[in-house]
C-alpha cells in the first residue's frame, strides 16, 4: 500500500464508537498524525448492534460528567463535521416504586443540578399526563431527564470518523493489528498484515476483544484485562397505531424513554413501535469456558434468540405499558457486550506498561463514547484529565481479578444493572480473593466483611442476634444493625483500646544512593529524619493532588512508602516509572500485614507484649519484638488517639493479633475508623484527596515547601495559585443531618446558590454530630458561616468549623 502509514504518534486498535471518538479527540487537540486500525468495517463489534441510548443519569460523579459531555458533543457533532445524525433528545422517565428509589433519584438530581442537567421529579399524575400509555397506580415518583435520548450508533461512529479524517487522522479498515513490540526507548511497533507502524503510544480500544489484544502487552509488564462478555438481548415490536397517532399529535416527537429500574428494563419508542431492553437476573455469560471459545472474528454477528430468559420482564413491561401487548415482536437482537467487574469501562494508562493506554470494556459505549474520547485524549496529550477519573482508571483493579472473579462479578453487575448502591451494602459475588493472616479469627469474632482492593476487612463486628443479611443494608440511612456496634467500637477506641486488622496497605521499599534527593524532587514537601515518618504529597503539573503516602525513613537513602490499598498500582507506577539510576523499588504489599492498636489504654495493652520503647514520640518508628515476633512499631493513628501501627510478616501476625486481643484490645472495623478519621478531619484518598483539587485548595499548604531548591511537579502552578489566591477551600462542616449523613458529592448551598460539594461524610460518635468534609467557595470558608448541605433531596443546616480537628483539636490525646 503506497499510502500505508509507517509512522504515527498514536495507534488506536479498534474501530467502534470509542476508538473513533479517541481518534477524533486526539485530532481536536492537535495530534492529527494518529492512526486507527479496524479488523473489519467500522462499528463491526458491539457498536453495530447497540441500542444507542444516551442517558446522563449516574450516581458516579465521573460517569455523569462523561455522559453529560457526550450529550453535549452529539448535539453539535452533525453540524460540526457536516454529517447527518439521527440523534433524538426525547427525554426519559425513570420509575420509582419505593421511597429508597426516590432518594436515589434525589441524589442524582443534586449531582445533575451541579453539572447543569435540569432533571425534575414528577408525581405519577404528572407523568400520566405526559405519557398517557403508562400505568402509574403503584409508583412513588418519576425522575425526568430532558437531556436523555437515543442516537444511531453507526451514524455517530461515521461522524466521528469523518471529523477525524477531515483533520488529517487516518483510519485503516480491514487492517487488523496482529501484535505489538516495545522498543528500548519505550516506543512501539504495531504489527499488521499490511506492514508495521512505529508509534509513540498504543491504545487498546478493542471492545469485547480487548482481553485478547491485552495479551500482546504482557511481555512488557501487562496483565490480563479484567473483563468478561455478556449476552444482552433487546427486542423490537411491530408498529403500534396509537404510538404513531401520539407522535403526530405532538409535532413528530417521540415518547420519553422509559426505564423501570426496579424491574430492570428500558422501553423506548422505535419509529412507531417499541424497543424493549431487559437486564435480567437470569443472565448468560459467553466465551467464558473452553467449550465456548471466543471466535477469531465475530464481526456483524449475533447469537440466537433466548426469550425464555426475559419472559418475566417482557410480561411486566406489557402490564406497565399495555399497548405493548397489542403488537407482535418484529426482531430480537442478542449480541455481546463486554463487562468489567464493576460495570464501568477501563480508560487510562495500561497498568504496568509504559506509553500504552486502554479505552475499552464499555457496557454503555454509545452513551459514554464521546466523553471517553475526551478523557483518553487528555491522558495522552496532557498527562492528566480535566476531571478526576479514578472511577474508570484501569489501575483501580490489581492482582485479584482472575477469570472466575471477572465472570462472577460481570454477571452480578448485569443482573443488578439498575440496582441501588446503598452505602452499607457489600456485593457478595466472588469474594475472599485476598485474605488477612488473621481472617478466620476476625470472622469468628463477628466480623462483617467488606472488600478493599480485593482484601477482606471487617466493616463492623456483629454480636449474637444482629441482622447481617444483605436485605438489612438496603437503606440510605445511618441506622441499621451496624449502628450500635459501630458506636460501641468508637467508644472502645475513645475510652480504652481498639485493634483493627488492616491487611493490604500498599507498601513500597525505595532505596539506593540518591533515593532521598530523588524523593525530594518528587514530593511537594520535606522528607522525615532518620527514625521518623511523615506524610508526603505528590502533585501533577497543575498542582493538583495525585496521591498521599506516608514515608518512613530508615537511613539516609532507605525508605518505606505506605499508601491506600486501592492505590497499589497507581502509586507504584508513580514511583517505579520515574526511578533514577541507582535507586531500587520493590512492592512488598503481599509480604506484610498491619494492625492498628489505638486508644488511651493502648500503651498499657502493648507494654506487656513488647520490648519497644513506648515513650518514643509521635511520628516515630522502631523495630521491636512484639509477642515474641519481629515487628515495626509506628507511632501514628488514623483514629486520632494514642496508638501504634504494628507492621509484621504475615506468618507472625496471628500470634501478635491474639496477644493484643488477649491483653484487652477490642476489635473494631472500617466503619468505625471512617467515623474516627472524620472527627480528626483526616482526608481519604480519591474522596477528599483527588485530582479535582489543588493542594492549596485541599488545605495542605503545610505539606508544600516552595522554598526548597527541587523543582517538583506542580511547583510553578502552586506558586502561581498562591499568588492569585485559591477559588475553593477545604472545610469541615457540622451538619444538622436527619437519618442520613452527606454522601460524596452532595451539593453545598449558600442561599439559592450552589457553592461547593462534600467530599465525604458520616457520624462522629465521639463528638455526637454528623460531619461532612468538603470544598466551598474560598470566601465562605470562614468558621461560623452557615451553609446548607443537600442530603437525598433535603437541604439541612451546616456550619463551617474551625480549621482544626473537631475531636482533640490540639492533638493532646494523639501525642500523649
Amino acid at each position: 500500500m503506497s499510502d500505508f502509514p509507517s509512522k504515527a504518534r498514536v495507534v488506536i486498535i479498534g474501530g467502534g464508537v470509542v476508538g473513533t471518538s479517541s481518534l477524533y479527540h486526539l485530532a481536536k487537540k492537535g495530534w492529527t498524525d494518529c492512526v486507527l486500525l479496524e479488523k473489519n468495517e467500522l462499528t463491526a463489534g458491539s457498536t453495530w448492534h447497540a441500542a444507542g441510548n444516551v442517558p446522563t443519569f449516574s450516581t458516579s460523579w465521573a460517569i455523569m460528567n462523561m455522559q453529560r459531555y457526550s450529550t453535549e458533543l452529539y448535539a453539535r457533532l452533525g453540524e460540526e463535521v457536516d454529517y447527518p445524525m439521527g440523534y433524538h433528545q426525547s427525554g426519559s422517565i425513570r420509575l420509582a416504586h419505593s421511597k429508597e428509589r426516590v432518594q436515589e433519584f434525589e441524589r442524582a438530581m443534586s449531582m445533575g443540578r451541579y453539572q447543569g442537567i435540569p432533571m425534575e421529579l414528577w408525581t405519577p399524575e404528572e407523568t400520566k399526563e405526559r405519557y398517557p400509555f403508562l400505568e402509574t397506580h403503584d409508583l412513588e415518583a418519576v425522575l425526568y431527564d430532558p437531556t436523555d435520548g437515543d442516537i444511531d450508533p453507526a451514524q455517530l461512529t461515521q461522524a466521528l470518523a469523518k471529523g477525524a479524517r477531515d483533520m488529517g487522522a487516518k483510519i485503516l479498515r480491514f487492517c487488523p493489528a496482529t501484535g505489538v513490540t516495545q522498543q528500548a526507548d519505550k516506543t512501539w511497533i504495531v504489527h499488521t498484515d499490511k506492514g508495521d507502524i512505529a508509534c509513540d503510544y498504543v491504545v487498546n480500544a478493542a471492545g469485547y476483544y480487548a482481553q485478547r489484544v491485552g495479551e500482546w502487552f504482557k511481555p512488557y509488564g501487562g496483565r490480563t484485562v479484567p473483563m468478561m462478555v455478556m449476552s444482552h438481548q433487546y427486542l423490537l415490536t411491530e408498529e403500534i397505531p396509537e404510538v404513531e397517532d401520539w407522535s403526530k399529535a405532538n409535532a413528530g416527537k417521540k415518547l420519553p424513554l422509559l426505564r423501570d429500574v426496579d424491574i430492570s428494563y428500558y422501553l423506548r419508542q422505535e419509529k412507531h413501535g417499541y424497543n424493549l431492553g431487559p437486564y435480567e437476573p437470569n443472565c448468560k455469560a459467553h466465551w467464558e469456558t473452553d467449550a465456548d471459545p471466543m471466535p477469531d472474528d465475530f464481526s456483524f454477528q449475533l447469537w440466537s434468540d433466548d426469550l425464555d430468559r426475559i419472559e418475566d420482564i417482557v410480561t411486566d413491561a406489557m402490564e406497565r405499558v399495555p399497548l405493548m401487548a397489542t403488537s407482535g415482536i418484529s426482531r430480537v437482537i442478542n449480541g455481546p457486550i463486554p463487562y468489567a467487574p464493576d460495570g464501568l469501562p477501563l480508560i487510562g494508562p495500561m497498568p504496568g506498561v509504559e506509553n500504552a493506554f486502554e479505552n475499552c470494556v464499555f457496557t454503555f459505549g454509545i452513551a459514554q463514547g464521546g466523553g471517553a474520547g475526551k478523557v483518553l485524549a487528555e491522558w495522552i496529550v496532557d498527562g492528566h484529565t480535566e476531571w478526576d477519573m479514578w472511577a474508570v482508571d484501569p489501575r483501580r483493579y490489581t492482582d485479584y481479578t482472575d477469570h472466575d472473579y471477572c465472570v462472577k462479578k460481570g454477571m452480578e453487575v448485569y443482573g443488578n444493572e439498575y440496582a441501588m448502591h446503598f452505602p452499607h451494602h457489600e456485593w457478595p459475588a466472588a469474594r475472599d480473593k485476598k485474605l488477612s493472616p488473621v481472617h478466620d479469627r476476625v470472622v469468628a469474632t463477628g466480623g462483617v466483611m467488606g472488600a478493599y482492593n480485593g482484601w477482606e476487612r471487617a466493616n463492623w463486628f456483629a454480636k449474637d442476634g444482629d441482622d447481617t443479611s444483605l436485605a438489612a443494608t438496603h437503606t440510605w440511612g445511618r441506622s441499621g444493625p451496624w449502628e450500635q456496634r459501630v458506636k460501641e467500637e468508637c467508644e472502645a477506641v475513645r475510652d480504652h483500646c481498639g485493634v483493627l486488622d488492616l491487611p493490604g496497605f500498599s507498601r513500597f521499599d525505595v532505596k539506593g544512593e540518591g533515593a532521598a534527593e530523588w524523593l525530594r524532587g518528587m514530593i511537594t514537601g520535606a522528607l522525615p529524619k532518620v527514625g521518623r515518618m511523615n506524610l508526603a504529597y505528590f502533585a501533577d503539573a497543575r498542582g493538583r493532588i495525585l496521591t498521599e503516602m506516608s514515608v518512613q525513613r530508615f537511613d539516609e537513602d532507605c525508605f518505606s512508602l505506605i499508601t491506600a490499598a486501592t492505590a497499589q498500582w497507581h502509586d507504584g507506577e508513580l514511583l517505579r516509572n520515574n526511578l533514577p539510576d541507582g535507586v531500587t523499588f520493590r512492592d512488598v504489599t503481599r509480604e506484610q500485614s498491619t494492625l492498628i492498636v489505638t486508644g488511651p489504654k493502648s500503651r498499657n495493652v502493648l507494654s506487656g507484649l513488647t520490648d519497644g520503647d513506648l515513650n518514643l514520640g509521635w511520628l516515630t518508628h522502631q523495630p521491636a519484638n512484639v509477642a515474641g515476633r519481629d515487628a515495626m512499631l509506628v507511632r501514628v493513628s488514623f483514629a486520632g488517639e494514642l496508638g501504634w501501627e504494628i507492621h509484621a510478616l504475615n506468618a507472625d501476625m496471628p500470634l501478635i493479633y491474639d496477644a493484643v486481643c488477649d491483653a484487652g484490645a477490642t476489635p473494631f472495623g472500617m466503619y468505625a475508623l471512617n467515623s474516627l478519621r472524620l472527627e480528626k478531619g483526616y482526608r481519604a484518598w480519591k474522596g477528599d484527596l483527588s485530582s479535582d483539587y489543588s493542594l492549596l485548595e485541599g488545605g495542605l499548604e503545610r505539606f508544600v515547601k516552595l522554598d526548597k531548591p527541587q523543582d517538583f511537579p506542580g511547583k510553578a502552578a502552586i506558586q502561581s495559585e498562591k499568588q492569585q489566591g485559591v477559588k475553593k477551600s477545604f472545610v469541615t462542616l457540622k451538619v444538622d443531618a436527619g437519618d442520613a449523613d452527606a454522601p460524596y458529592m452532595s451539593c453545598i448551598w449558600h442561599g439559592n446558590e450552589i457553592v461547593g460539594e462534600t467530599t465525604s461524610g458520616g457520624w462522629g460518635y465521639r463528638v455526637n454530630a454528623s460531619i461532612a468534609l468538603g470544598m466551598v467557595a474560598a470566601e465562605l470558608a470562614v468558621p461560623g458561616t452557615e451553609l446548607e448541605v443537600e442530603i437525598y433531596g433535603q437541604r439541612v443546616r451546616a456550619v463551617v468549623q474551625e480549621d482544626q480537628p473537631m475531636w482533640d483539636p490540639k492533638n493532646e490525646r494523639l501525642q500523649a
